[in-house]
């Protein structure tokens, strides 16, 4: 009973570790206030190798070992900073943290550190980027001078946050291409500034993914109100031409709006969905900072409210939209195909009438070939007979020749009639079991 069983490593699943380190794979960074926050967000259609290899030459020019190919999460002190790496589907960020600095203004950020031509290898592949403040201090007031020196375009967006955090932003892309946010700790517990400040990097990075669809979205609008164009004009000449003359154009026409839309469905589809992914991510990270209103001011949830979700709507009514539209052209095209289907049925039944106005000729022109059979055949047969009554007559048999051969005419003829009657009876049978079979 004292004594523990060891469970061997061949007892395991062979996903149970790498399954196991999937729930530590993305740690919360650890840093109280004050401290400077730089965050970056690459995303990049290249592929994993890129966001690799922009991490593995950043460490080589502080002479760190990079994390093995492959890897999704890299911390380390780099001495001046220290800095965060995480990978995902479609990018990959950068958090490069300064504690024990403070700044009254943003004239001081953490990527101050970061060579100036790395970030000039990210060749147009930014996202997002956005400078942080974290500092300690009591709660400030809308009307608080400092809070307009450094967000001086409006609207100013503030909350308190958790147990006692402050949080002011505006949202906007400053004239060095950075966003600002000021986060104080009033009197957070350990360690939730790091949290605090991820949420709001994650908050930001996956806000700028999700809005990446809607270009998209009105591009495909766009499109679609000229597709739903085409498709009236295409029922209309449907409605009035006639399908014998114009079924050909008519088909293609429908075949390429299928294809358009088809095309279209397949460059938005994965971007639609990925986007209501990052929409639900942003709607649960703000939901774990429990925003209290500070009078006057929108909240972080508000002004996403406001924003976002009008966004996301958009990107959601196209999606249908092109959903609804393909299922039109379908159903356009079933019909189109059903009117050509019965034109060839009433073609098909045009020929199957003449085939048997045909027949019944053949079979009126085999009746009357009977009759003039049955009449050779019985002249021939008769003339026969006479020439062998004639040979009998000759061997001194008293035989009246005309009178027999008048009387034997009749019973040749209905003899020849009901052979040629069996005969006919018998292949018409024939044909009818090698139809059967």
């Amino acid at each position: 009973m004292g004594s523990l069983l060891n469970l061997s490593c061949a007892l395991n699943h062979p996903q149970r570790l790498a399954l196991a380190s999937e729930i530590h794979a993305r740690p919360f960074m650890v840093f109280e206030a004050p401290a400077l926050i730089s965050h970056l967000a690459i995303f990049s259609e290249d592929g994993e190798q890129s966001h690799d290899r922009l991490l593995q030459s950043l460490c080589a020019r502080f002479g760190v070992a990079a994390p093995g190919q492959g890897a999704q999460h890299f911390a380390h002190d780099f001495g001046h900073f220290r800095l965060k790496w995480e990978r995902h589907t479609e990018f990959s960020t950068f958090s490069f943290v300064e504690p024990g600095e403070g700044s009254p203004d943003f004239a001081r950020t953490a990527m101050r550190h970061v060579p100036s031509d790395w970030l000039e290898s990210l060749r147009a592949s930014v996202i997002v980027a956005s400078h942080i403040i974290a500092e300690c201090g009591n709660p400030l007031s809308i009307t608080d001078k400092r809070l307009k020196g450094l967000f001086p375009v409006p609207p100013l967006v503030g909350s308190q946050l958790l147990s006692d955090g402050e949080i002011w932003t505006d949202f906007q892309v400053g004239p060095h291409g950075f966003s600002k946010y000021l986060v104080r700790d009033i009197n957070l517990r350990e360690s939730q500034m790091g949290r605090l400040v991820q949420r709001i990097c994650e908050i930001e990075t996956y806000l700028m993914m999700a809005l990446l669809a809607l270009p998209l979205a009105r591009e495909a609008s766009t499109l679609l109100s000229s597709i739903e164009e085409d498709l009236i004009q295409l029922g209309n000449l449907m409605s009035t031409q006639g399908i014998e003359e114009h079924a050909e154009e008519q088909l293609k026409e429908i075949s390429r709006l299928d294809a358009l839309v088809r095309a279209m469905s397949f460059r938005t589809g994965y971007r639609f969905s990925a986007a209501q992914a990052y929409y639900r991510i942003v709607g649960a990270r703000i939901g774990e900072l429990r925003e209290r209103r500070i009078e006057g001011v929108p909240t972080i949830g508000e002004f996403m409210e406001r924003r976002l979700a009008p966004a996301m709507d958009t990107c959601m009514s196209v999606a249908v939209r092109q959903e609804a539209l393909a299922e039109k052209i379908s159903r356009s095209d079933d019909m189109l195909r059903t009117r050509v289907n019965l034109a060839q049925e009433r073609q098909s039944q045009s020929v199957l009438r003449s085939l048997s106005h045909s027949a019944s000729l053949q079979l009126r022109l085999q009746q009357a070939v009977e009759g003039l059979s049955v009449v050779a055949i019985s002249y021939y047969a008769v003339g026969l007979i006479g020439y062998t009554l004639k040979a009998l007559k000759g061997w001194a048999l008293d035989i009246p020749v005309d009178q027999a051969l008048g009387l034997i005419l009749p019973l040749v003829c209905l003899v020849v009639w009901i052979a040629t009657r069996r005969l006919h009876n018998r292949l018409h049978t024939k044909s009818a079991c090698s139809v059967a079979k």
